[in-house]
């Protein structure tokens, strides 16, 4: 008896791990570069912990509805396409039918053969051939509004904890330095989970990450410096 085969691809991950790596990267650097700003203008340890919270609260809200907003409109489009080629499909079904080989021809396929592909596959499903192989829309990378905005939303959270619990429990001396550690630490994990999770290098993603987190949270921090305003 034949095993079945069954195969993990990255790309089946892409709906929810592009929103949740976004978001965490996000809450992380953006609310760290916030506590290094307000904590170089010489404010106080309850102030910096109070703007790293609102930054938290923020953040998350703003990057739900973000995620939610362009995820919903890309949603919207594929609906209205398959629509559109449900109708076609209805009132012109030999036409789909050649327009669908012509696809299969220009892929490779003998003229022939893609005339019995294209036929087989529309006998069992139209609606899904024309969907996957003339407007690229699989159930795999199916726009999903909802799961985007959740995942975004949640890993922004998980993300930006990181700085504002560093500068609850951090020493009053010591507050930026040990939010720039616990960062750059999460940063490195966060870097180097979304590259394996995506089947990339991890050194190469986790470095990645922390160079453009560095330089958030550097510039935040000069511009704290700079203009000394007690929040």
């Amino acid at each position: 008896m034949a095993r079945t085969h069954t195969e993990h691809h990255a790309a089946q991950r892409i709906g929810w791990l592009r929103a949740a790596v976004l978001g965490a990267n996000d809450g992380t650097i953006s609310v760290s570069g916030l506590v290094l700003g307000v904590a170089a203008s010489g404010a106080t340890q309850g102030n910096i912990l109070v703007t790293g919270v609102a930054g938290l609260v923020a953040g998350a809200m703003s990057m739900a509805a973000g995620e939610y907003v362009s995820v919903r409109s890309q949603a919207d489009a594929e609906q209205a396409d398959l629509a559109r080629e449900k109708a076609e499909l209805r009132d012109e079904p030999e036409r789909e039918l050649v327009e669908l080989t012509g696809i299969y021809v220009e892929r490779g396929l003998t003229p022939d053969l893609a005339a019995q592909v294209a036929r087989q596959l529309m006998e069992k499903d139209a609606l899904a051939a024309h969907a996957r192989d003339e407007l690229g829309i699989t159930e795999t990378l199916r726009a999903r509004p909802l799961q985007a905005a959740l995942a975004s939303a949640g890993s922004f959270i998980l993300g930006a904890l990181v700085p504002v619990v560093a500068v609850y429990v951090a020493p009053v001396s010591h507050t930026s330095v040990v939010a720039v550690g616990s960062t750059l630490v999460t940063l490195v994990v966060l870097g180097g989970t979304a590259a394996w999770a995506g089947g990339a290098p991890v050194a190469r993603g986790a470095a990645r990450v922390v160079f453009w987190g560095a330089l958030a949270m550097g510039l935040s921090a000069l511009v704290g410096r700079l203009f000394g305003t007690v929040v």
